[in-house]
């Protein structure tokens, strides 16, 4: 899509302040969707086509129905039931109705479709936002941005040769009072920062050990799999069991880790460690799980910095009141991002000296939709890249950056030792064993390669 008249740029200008005003104003809460809808409209719609519908992806197709400048045309699942249900649960957003397809390529091949937006799993958000990229597709795609490094290095450079949009899902880089705390931060309101910390908690049940079992009808077992080697199916893989199985999963740490390191890198204002470490396994139960359930992955920087996340998969209690969050500590002080759309400041010996709170109330915890009004910023911050040529507050160099550091501090725990990483790229150090997971096997002919 190109750019058109001033006159529309400034309107979609305004569209994006108006959004954040409501959002930011505590107004948006006492509208219905379509009434949310009926605020932010345009003329000028993103025609979107959803890929993976069944938990955030149902989520985020409401979303994108509710803004009036996007519409979902395409719901695409290898879950027969999903596409139903989602199709279902986007009528109530907007007037226009949606087709469903099984394999999703078949929707990249429609002229109509501007934007896919990816929410299937871990193993297929580079591939399809490749081939959506190669169909000339903007994307938005959930984090993480990869499965492993290799594939994120290969998605970067991917958006850069088609010069489409490409936007992470790390929406909190466009919640208001995040922002503010975050630019706070830069400017000196707690000092020098020197270290940071982040974490996640949980009371996840044991996924049991699975039982091979015949393929549902309602389920393409093949193309769920997609690029990775295929393997026979198991009655606690799908839908969300293949988080915690490195064949097709990245464990806590990409799954809500990704999150908070972001936060930590945006707020220290660095890019790539010199040092990873990370320690932890799976604990709490003996079943299928592979990937952690209790970690602390810790990463140096240049400049005297340093970051550590703790994800507890299986043990709730929270830390400083919230069950996911980011601490900074500086030379004068420390500031406090929870789980909302918040952030506290306190001085040397803990007392508060500036808070800033939201009446909006978010789950963190849920895992398909725990903050859809302010999640409608980071969409139309996507809106105003694409007709307007704004930046992305999430864009893919950014996204692969953050997720890149939880990758390495997995990649540590699998081989169990430390890693020297070359602060100019991110790339590991004289360790082969640990260089092999950089990449990773695929299925044949399903193989992640950037056209030359």
């Amino acid at each position: 899509m190109k750019k058109t008249t001033t006159s529309r740029r400034k309107f979609i200008k305004n569209t994006a302040a108006c959004s954040t005003l409501f959002v930011a104003g505590g107004v948006l809460p006492h509208f219905s969707a379509k009434s949310y809808s009926n605020i932010l409209g345009s003329n000028n719609r993103v025609n979107v086509s959803m890929m993976g519908v069944n938990s955030r992806g149902k989520a985020l197709a409401q979303n994108f129905a509710s803004q009036d400048n996007f519409q979902v045309i395409h719901i695409c699942d290898v879950d027969s039931r999903a596409i139903d249900k989602c199709m279902e649960a986007v009528k109530e957003r907007q007037r226009k109705g949606t087709k469903g397809y099984t394999d999703f390529r078949k929707s990249l091949e429609s002229k109509d479709v501007d934007l896919m937006v990816i929410a299937a799993p871990d193993h297929w958000h580079a591939p399809a936002a490749l081939l959506a990229l190669e169909a000339g597709k903007h994307v938005y795609v959930e984090k993480p941005c990869s499965h492993n490094p290799n594939e994120g290095e290969i998605l970067v450079r991917a958006a850069a040769k088609y010069g489409k949009v490409v936007q992470m899902g790390n929406q909190r880089r466009s919640w208001p009072n995040v922002l503010e705390g975050i630019t706070a931060l830069q400017n000196g309101a707690i000092g020098r920062v020197y270290f940071g910390k982040g974490w996640y908690t949980n009371n996840r049940p044991s996924i049991g050990i699975g039982k091979e079992v015949v393929v549902p009808d309602w389920l393409d077992w093949d193309l769920w799999q997609g690029p990775a080697p295929r393997q026979n199916f198991k009655d606690n893989i799908v839908h969300y069991n293949w988080h915690w199985l490195w064949h097709w999963g990245t464990g806590e740490a990409l799954n809500n880790g990704t999150h908070m390191i972001d936060l930590l890198r945006w707020g220290m204002e660095t890019d790539y460690p010199i040092r990873v470490s990370s320690n932890g396994g799976r604990y709490r139960y003996t079943d299928d799980w592979e990937t952690p359930d209790t970690q602390v992955i810790n990463l140096d920087f240049d400049g005297e910095k340093t970051m550590s996340w703790e994800g507890r998969s299986c043990n709730g209690k929270k830390i400083e009141g919230s069950s996911v969050g980011v601490m900074f500590y500086g030379e004068k002080g420390s500031l406090l991002i929870p789980g909302g759309n918040s952030y506290t400041l306190f001085d040397l010996d803990g007392a508060i000296v500036k808070e800033v709170k939201t009446k909006m109330a978010i789950d963190p915890r849920n895992k398909s939709n725990p903050a859809e009004q302010l999640d409608a910023l980071h969409i139309q911050n996507m809106f105003d890249a694409i007709y307007n040529g704004s930046e992305l507050n999430a864009g893919i160099l950014s996204g692969h950056k953050s997720t890149l550091l939880v990758q390495l501090g997995n990649i540590s725990q699998r081989v169990g030792r430390s890693l020297e990483i070359d602060s100019s790229n991110g790339h590991i150090i004289n360790d082969a064993d640990a260089q092999k997971l950089w990449s990773r096997s695929y299925e044949p002919g399903w193989e992640m390669k950037l056209p030359s």
